[in-house]
């Protein structure tokens, strides 16, 4: 039973988030008051997807490490400070609008992406390595960068940010890394199919209940939402070109280049949405919670061009030894 929903969430995947904050807008009243209940959803999501990550994997990416460090570079420099220059230049007076589309570049990779990149035979080792590694430096990296570019335009606790990344994302991501050592793999085995459908819903009621918070912000939709939601589209594209770019140009193997391809593109963005409701004011939120609308939209697009240059490889392959 539990394996059909799994997979049934899976077929919609890229609706739930657009559905679930179309219901969170709708019950702005109702679902605001629970916004407490986000960190320990996102927690239990976190824990539920690193139960699959192992240590083994992870130092034999370290042996190779030049595909993890460009991606770091691409998750925590270009795309900041591409999001610094796009925000400066879409609404140069807009501080919150500005920390926002730095808060939705510089959150770390989605766990999400192990999925994406299992469906479209990436190298799995690869992408739970820069899991591990950005979900360690994430409590560091975000509210560094935040600090660092936003300067003193928008108030930023960066202690109190730091402590809930780490509750969060680290320790639920070591209790589940620990775990699958622990037990060798089995809890993997036994207990990720029993828990994936679990988080996909939690994370439906994550983004209901942060889509509630900036409802006032999304119910009236006008010309400067719409251009936000172009700037949010392209900002996440670029992530993806920029990612696939790189790969090729240093000429990795397709493994590789679809780990890095959903890893550079793809964010832990309800964590980002979290961390904007509870510690900015809500117009920051926006764009972070319009990145929620069409993240997984953006990946599912990203695996059928993905998808189809497989195809296309495979018929001149097989035109070539015929």
């Amino acid at each position: 039973m539990l394996r059909t929903l799994n997979q049934r969430l899976n077929r919609i995947m890229p609706l739930i988030t657009p559905v679930s904050i179309i219901v969170g807008v709708l019950c702005g009243s109702i679902l605001s008051s629970y916004t407490y209940l986000s960190p320990w959803l996102f927690a239990f999501m976190t824990f539920a997807g690193s139960i699959s990550l192992g240590f083994r994997d992870f130092l034999k990416v370290l042996k190779k490490p030049v595909p993890l460090i460009i991606c770091l570079f691409i998750l925590h420099l270009a795309m900041p400070l591409i999001a610094l220059g796009f925000g400066h230049l879409t609404f140069p007076r807009d501080a919150y609008t500005i920390t926002g589309l730095i808060l939705a570049a510089a959150i770390p990779t989605g766990v999400s992406s192990f999925v994406w990149v299992s469906i479209y035979k990436g190298n799995i080792a690869l992408t739970l390595s820069i899991i591990l590694i950005d979900t360690i430096l994430a409590p560091f990296a975000v509210p560094g960068i935040l600090s660092l570019l936003i300067g003193e335009s928008v108030h930023l606790d960066a202690a109190a940010m730091m402590s809930s990344l780490f509750w969060m994302i680290v320790v639920p991501s070591l209790l589940g890394m620990l775990l699958n050592e622990w037990t060798k793999g089995g809890v993997a085995l036994v207990w990720t199919q029993r828990l994936n459908p679990f988080s996909k819903l939690a994370m439906a009621m994550v983004v209901a209940i942060n889509g509630s918070v900036v409802a006032p912000y999304l119910a009236n939709f006008n010309l400067r939402l719409a251009g936000l939601a172009v700037v949010i589209i392209t900002l996440a594209s670029t992530g993806y070109l920029l990612s696939y770019c790189f790969s090729i140009l240093l000429g990795w193997t397709e493994a590789d280049q679809v780990a890095i391809i959903f890893n550079g593109g793809m964010r832990n963005i309800s964590a980002g949405a979290v961390l904007a409701v509870s510690y900015f004011p809500a117009p920051v939120a926006v764009p972070v919670v319009l990145g929620m609308v069409f993240q997984q939209m953006l990946a599912s697009l990203v695996g059928f061009l993905l998808g189809r240059r497989a195809r296309i490889r495979e018929h001149f392959d097989t035109d070539s030894t015929a």
